[in-house]
Formats: structure tokens, C-alpha cells, sequence
């Protein structure tokens, strides 16, 4: 029998997607797992971060694996020979009967799609970050985990560290005072663009195609991004760098860094973001950045700065030894009135200025119950199985994602913008809303 064209194949895909989506239409109750046993866990995007995921889940059923590129997770696949495998998310929910939840870990451009049919299918959630490629998306899944009462959480494991806990306690005892600014930076880029075979060095897409590798559905991987033949420049590491699939270092590492300042000062939705960008164009994350957030007063805490320095480092603290140097990767540094915390990019070994005041501060005595041998997927197992909250569920990661990619949008810009989060609007600026919301490509919706 003779293969359907391409474009009658991509019609029967979608066809069958819709029907097996019919009957997910409506929100599903999760279900608590019965005392002693174990739950049944499907991973969907396996290749990366996602068999890493999987592998501090060993103890609980591994049932099923889902993934667009059979080829790249092939090495998973091999680690657990008695999951099923899916190809499509939406047959995955439309077949797998016996699943209690699921981790995603798919490129960010569709993390919001699968999760969100996930959370009306009643399952459990583990979506790694950057939560959603789209401040709507963020509201949306937060929107629809509180009306499916799933367990959520988002994947930043500093979340589930002492590091970030002592963070919280020092300045809610008052170790360094009054805090009004906080400089938090990745000195990472992603400069050139592309992988060690292709780059580009403006960051325009390529203008050849390569033929698909065989066991890739590139129209899956596309998901609701824009159309664009397959080139090796996207996939299967190098996707973040473009706008259309990631969400750059603001999410890829922002997410992380800027955890323990929207923990420890409870900052919820700026009022203004300004950003100065280096590099910037229509198609790639800029070489460089500074984003600079404002938030009004809050529960009893001061307006706050925040500056974002990504591809380069904020000024280094004149209290810092000389033979002390900034964490190399990216950090936070909190400007007290009568000190400073400075800290990795999870949070991580958190320490004191001046030397003084590191040497002679007493610790409080913790007051935030700490994670079991800091695992941050076993702190969502055990929320599933007690029925309560985990610690990065979606309530607290969705306005956390909302305020690290509001960061891209007024790169986008390269302008300040002034939020008003109760609409989702920036108010100035009228062509920023594409940016707060992209668009779909046809046949996607959330």
C-alpha cells in the first residue's frame, strides 16, 4: 500500500490527536495513591534532563516513556525495558489506563501544552523548568492545577535545598537588615548559536534544510511553534537559543538564581522591567543582557530593585576578599542595609559580608522543614502520597515563571515596561502583547 503524502500524514496526525484528546476534555480527579504501593510514572521527554529525573524516581513504576525522538531517547529506554513507549503525549494520556503521574521535560516551547492535558487527565505533575515559554501559559497552568487539585512541581532543584532555606531564615531574622536591591547574574551565553557543526554568527536561521532523521517526528517536536523545516541548529541540545523554542538563560538559569529572592522576600509581580540587551535579534536570545525589575512595597518589606546580569557579572562587592571570588557560573547577591548574602545559582553556600559579620553572626535555628537528602522529585512523590503541597507546585512556580520571563519580554523590547499583572498587560506599550502571549500555530491550543 502506498504511504500517505506529507501533507495528508500531518492531517491523519492531527485527526487522531483531536480524537484522542475528546476524551480529555473534561478535568479529571487524581486519585491518592493506596498505603505501601507504588506510582505509576510515565516521562515525557527522556533524552535530557528527563532521564535524569527519572533515575531519583527508581522507587516508584516507571510504566511508560514518551518521546518525539526514539533516537535520542534510546538510552533511557534501555534503563527501563518494561515502560511502554509513546511517540505522541496525547496517546500516551488516551491509552495508559494504570498512570498516576508524569514528569516533562520536553523543550520549553512545549512544556504548557502537555502539562496542562496532563493536569485534566488527573495527573500529577512534574514539569521541569522553565514552567511555561509564555507569561500567559504561567497563569494559565496555575489556573488549571488549582482547579484540577493535581500535585505539582516545577523542576529547580535549589528549591529543595538547605541553601535556599538558610537564605530565607537569615533575612527573615534580620541578618542583614533592611534589604532594597539584589544583583543576581549567569555568566553563561550562548554564543555562537547553533552546535559545533553549524553556528551562526548573527543568530539568523539557517536557510538549508536537512533531511529528518529517521525516528523523529519533527512536526511533534514543532508542537504549536511556528512552521520551519528541520535543521540540525534546533535539535537535540541547541533549541534554547532560539525564541520561538526556549526561553533563553532568563528561564533556563533565572529560574534557579532568582528562586531565593522571590522565596526570601516574597516578591510576587513586578510594576516595571527595563532591559538593555546586546546581540539582540529577531530570532536568538542577545549575546548579553541587563534586566532591571522594580517591585512596589509588600508584607511589610521596602520597593525593591533587582538587577538580572546574564553573559556578564554584576560589580563585585567591595567587602569581598580578594582571595574570595564570585561563584563562576552565576549567583545572588542581596544588599542589606547592614550586610550581604551572597549565594550560587541554586541558592547554594550561602555566605555573610563583611568577614565580620560571616565570622560573627549567630545562625537562627532553622524554621523551614528540610527535604530529605534534598531530592527535589521525592518531595513531590511524598506530596502526592500525603495529600499536601510540594514545595515548587505550580502556585508558587507559575508567578515565579511569570516574573523571569516578563525579563524576555522587555528584551524583546529592549524597553521598559510597566505591568499590570492583575490584566496580564503591559500598559505602555501596546505591541508587547504578543510577547506576553504568543501565538499558536494552527491546531495548537491550550
Amino acid at each position: 500500500m502506498n504511504e500517505p503524502s506529507t501533507g495528508r500524514r500531518h492531517f491523519l496526525q492531527q485527526a487522531a490527536a483531536a480524537a484522542a484528546l475528546a476524551g480529555l476534555s473534561a478535568p479529571a480527579r487524581a486519585q491518592a495513591p493506596a498505603a505501601g504501593t507504588k506510582l505509576n510514572i510515565a516521562g515525557i521527554g527522556i533524552g535530557g534532563m528527563g532521564g535524569g529525573n527519572l533515575a531519583r524516581l527508581t522507587g516508584e513504576n516507571i510504566v511508560a516513556l514518551c518521546d518525539v525522538d526514539a533516537n535520542y531517547a534510546a538510552g533511557t529506554v534501555a534503563r527501563f525495558p518494561g515502560a511502554k513507549f509513546y511517540t505522541d503525549y496525547r496517546e500516551l494520556f488516551a491509552q495508559q489506563k494504570d498512570l498516576d503521574a508524569v514528569v516533562i521535560a520536553t523543550p520549553d516551547h512545549t512544556h504548557a501544552v502537555i502539562a496542562a492535558a496532563a493536569m485534566r487527565a488527573g495527573k500529577h505533575v512534574y514539569c521541569q523548568k522553565p514552567l511555561t515559554h509564555s507569561v500567559w501559559e504561567a497563569r494559565q497552568l496555575a489556573t488549571i492545577a488549582a482547579e484540577t487539585k493535581v500535585v505539582t512541581q516545577m523542576g529547580i532543584q535549589g528549591h529543595s535545598g538547605g541553601g535556599i532555606r538558610k537564605i530565607c531564615e537569615w533575612i527573615w531574622a534580620g541578618a542583614i537588615g533592611e534589604v532594597r536591591s539584589v544583583d543576581a547574574w549567569c555568566s553563561l551565553s550562548y554564543y555562537p548559536w547553533g552546535h559545533a557543526g553549524w553556528s551562526s554568527q548573527w543568530g539568523a536561521r539557517p536557510k538549508e534544510t536537512m533531511p529528518i532523521p529517521q525516528g523523529l517526528n519533527w512536526d511533534l517536536w514543532l508542537g504549536p511553534a511556528p512552521e520551519r523545516p528541520y535543521h540540525r541548529a534546533y535539535h537535540p541540545t541547541t533549541w534554547r537559543c532560539w525564541w520561538d523554542f526556549g526561553v533563553g538563560m532568563m528561564g533556563d538559569r533565572g529560574a534557579h538564581t532568582l528562586d531565593s529572592a522571590f522565596w526570601a522576600l516574597k516578591l510576587g509581580a513586578p510594576s516595571s522591567i527595563e532591559a538593555t540587551s546586546c546581540g539582540l535579534n529577531p530570532d536568538t536570545h542577545p549575546l548579553s543582557a541587563i534586566v532591571t525589575y522594580r517591585f512596589p512595597a509588600r508584607a511589610g518589606l521596602p520597593p525593591l530593585k533587582l538587577t538580572w546580569y546574564e553573559g556578564t557579572r554584576p560589580p563585585r562587592p567591595e567587602e569581598l576578599p580578594q582571595d574570595i571570588d564570585l561563584p563562576d557560573e552565576g549567583g545572588i547577591i542581596f544588599n542589606g542595609s547592614e550586610g550581604r548574602i551572597v549565594a550560587g545559582v541554586y541558592g547554594g553556600s550561602p555566605f555573610l559580608l563583611p568577614q565580620a559579620l560571616q565570622e560573627g553572626y549567630k545562625r537562627p535555628a532553622p524554621t523551614i522543614p528540610r527535604v530529605p537528602e534534598e531530592n527535589h522529585e521525592m518531595d513531590w512523590v511524598r506530596a502526592i502520597r500525603e495529600g499536601k503541597k510540594a514545595g515548587a507546585d505550580f502556585a508558587y512556580s507559575g508567578p515565579l515563571t511569570e516574573m523571569c520571563l516578563l525579563g524576555n519580554v522587555a528584551k524583546r523590547l529592549d524597553a521598559r515596561i510597566e505591568w499590570d499583572a492583575g490584566n496580564l498587560k503591559v500598559t505602555n506599550r501596546d505591541d508587547a502583547a504578543v510577547w506576553v502571549k504568543v501565538p499558536y500555530r494552527a491546531g495548537w491550543t491550550l
